[in-house]
């Protein structure tokens, strides 16, 4: 049974894995990218542009994974949440979503 709970507790991650795996490799080039361009000591503008793109980057997939949690595991799906459960996910999600920007 415990097997089971956990397949469900991890839904939202399963279900998108192959899009979340491409994120995180799109991270890691853009990782890889800032200590290229430190090692070749590009100008410290153009590396400041990289680290705030990956930065970014890393806020979007911080902020999908929280977003899949609220809804997944706050918000219970097999569950019907009440109308003040939705309202509450959402402020919740659009506070992360601006926090995240």
């Amino acid at each position: 049974m415990q097997n089971k709970n956990k397949v469900y507790t991890m839904s939202h991650i399963v279900t998108d894995k192959k899009r979340l795996i491409a994120r995180a490799r799109r991270i890691r080039g853009q990782i890889e990218a800032i200590e290229k361009a430190l090692e070749s000591e590009k100008d410290c503008s153009e590396i400041l542009q990289t680290v705030a793109s990956c930065r970014g980057a890393l806020n979007g997939l911080m902020s999908e994974l929280i977003e899949g949690h609220v809804l997944t595991h706050v918000i219970d799906p097999r569950r019907k949440p009440t109308s003040e459960q939705v309202k509450a996910a959402d402020t919740l999600l659009n506070v992360v979503r601006a926090y995240l920007k």
